[in-house]
């Protein structure tokens, strides 16, 4: 940056570089501001176990988010992982207790749900022309309706060999940040490294577009859709693996905080942007949140209040970010 820039009236030039720097930034830079100010305020919360705690309170909402990360990034929503999750945990449940098929089988059956239910909702959208929003709410309610009747309303006994997925290792080491830190690699991975993850950015940016440059817009959306349901099987066992039972009641509202996630990250709702690493962070900023003010005593009431400030503060920063980049 040249002297005369940095010289320039009122700081203009440096002014306006900083802001840029601060919209690009603004997702870590307001993890590291809510970390500080909680530390201030708590004496307790930099405490080792209370992190690894805030670790384990995000470990299934950002698990959940990292698949609704893929839909949001092509211009979609999905309101149904919540119900997807408790679904899929409550058919593994279901099947190893019940029905006393073998654990990795019934896992295995319980990833097939998930999928399949994001297929359907993928094939709502892509082919059937429904708006995301109407298909994914419809696989909400279905999602929820089979987990209570394949349970019939009560809460399923979850695999003792599956338990481990809710304990930690070497006494310490919480299982569900493990997991969290695989499927946020593999989500990177399949944003980054191949053609669906090309495709999702291609279809939010412009899909006609998309279709013009010879991407199959409808099959890709299948696949975007299904990835989405399986990380919320994958979300659903770490959350009955932590309760040590699958309760068909379970999950409910995740698949709002999973959005507010995916938007504090960073990623644009009007689809085109959006990263792994974003998600995480949202998903932290939310955990630290909640964490923090627990500790502090605030009503659960107020918790909500500074939720949703939260969440219309990044959406504003995300109308900025696109400003500035015009």
């Amino acid at each position: 940056m040249s002297a005369e820039v940095l010289r320039a009236p009122g700081g203009g030039a440096l002014g306006q570089w900083f802001a840029r720097a601060v919209l690009r930034n603004g997702p870590l830079g307001g993890l590291i501001a809510l970390v500080v100010v909680m530390a201030v305020l708590s004496r307790d919360f930099l405490n080792g176990q209370n992190l690894l705690n805030v670790g384990v309170q995000a470990s299934v909402t950002a698990i959940l988010a990292f698949g609704v990360t893929f839909v949001i990034v092509s211009a979609g929503i999905d309101l149904s992982v919540g119900s997807v999750a408790a679904l899929s945990a409550t058919v593994v449940a279901w099947c190893a207790t019940k029905e006393g098929l073998p654990v990795w089988l019934s896992v295995l059956l319980g990833l097939a749900v998930g999928a399949a239910a994001g297929l359907v909702s993928g094939a709502l959208v892509a082919y059937g022309r429904l708006p995301a929003f109407i298909a994914t709410l419809a696989m909400l309610s279905v999602g929820r309706g089979l987990a209570l009747v394949i349970s019939g309303g009560s809460p399923i006994a979850f695999p003792s060999s599956l338990g481990g997925l809710g304990g930690t290792l070497g006494g310490w080491l919480p299982v569900p940040v493990l997991v969290l830190a695989a499927m946020g690699a593999v989500a990177a991975l399949i944003l980054a490294r191949t053609y669906t993850g090309r495709a999702m950015f291609a279809i939010g940016g412009n899909e006609e577009a998309a279709r013009l440059s010879g991407i199959d817009v409808r099959r890709r959306k299948l696949v975007i859709y299904a990835l989405s349901g399986l990380f919320a099987a994958v979300a659903g066992i770490v959350l009955a693996a932590r309760l040590t039972s699958a309760q068909p009641q379970a999950a409910v509202g995740y698949e709002l905080d999973a959005i507010a996630a995916v938007v504090i990250g960073g990623a644009s709702l009007s689809g085109g942007s959006g990263k792994a690493s974003g998600t995480l962070i949202g998903a932290l900023i939310l955990a630290v949140l909640r964490n923090g003010l627990n500790l502090l005593s605030v009503s659960a009431f107020w918790q909500q209040v500074a939720t949703g400030l939260v969440i219309a503060l990044a959406v504003l920063m995300d109308t900025l970010r696109r400003r500035s980049a015009r």
